[in-house]
């Protein structure tokens, strides 16, 4: 085999199992409004928090929530979730299979437990129901910070 084909093939597998060391971070709607309520840069306060990388993944039933504010919302909302579409192109979106009647929440959490990842979410019921299942969860603490509830 030609030495350039072995050097190619290494280079893959080390971008392969960098990836896989990558961190995954569910972003849910209302952390993705973060920035425009309280004037806080989300994905510098994420990496100072984990103090390594991280790959914010956005699933398409959180996009489609964000359109719809964006689209029926007060205006007040509407321009808070155009700010946060925006925010959500810096993220790698996931199409999820869902049911029509399932919630949202649901599948974030469901999602959250097939890929081990942690979940960043404001939602109060949805962090406790994270916990309750042992899923690490990133919140908005005092309106100034972020911080991490579980093990990663």
């Amino acid at each position: 085999m030609a030495p350039y084909r072995l050097r190619n093939t290494k280079v893959e597998n080390d971008l392969r199992s960098l990836e896989e060391l990558t961190l995954k971070i569910l972003l849910d709607s209302n952390f993705l409004l973060i920035p425009s309520q309280f004037n806080l840069d989300i994905f510098e306060e994420l990496s100072n928090l984990l103090n390594q990388q991280f790959d914010p993944v956005l699933l398409s039933v959180t996009q489609q929530e964000l359109l719809t504010m964006a689209r029926k919302g007060a205006p007040k909302m509407r321009r808070q979730a155009s700010l946060a579409l925006r925010l959500a192109q810096k993220c790698r979106i996931v199409k999820t299979k869902h049911g029509k009647e399932e919630p949202h929440d649901d599948v974030l959490v469901r999602t959250a437990e097939r890929w081990k990842c942690a979940v960043a979410t404001n939602d109060r019921a949805l962090r406790r129901k994270l916990r309750s299942k042992k899923i690490p969860v990133i919140f908005l603490r005092a309106k100034t910070r972020l911080a991490l509830d579980g093990l990663l």
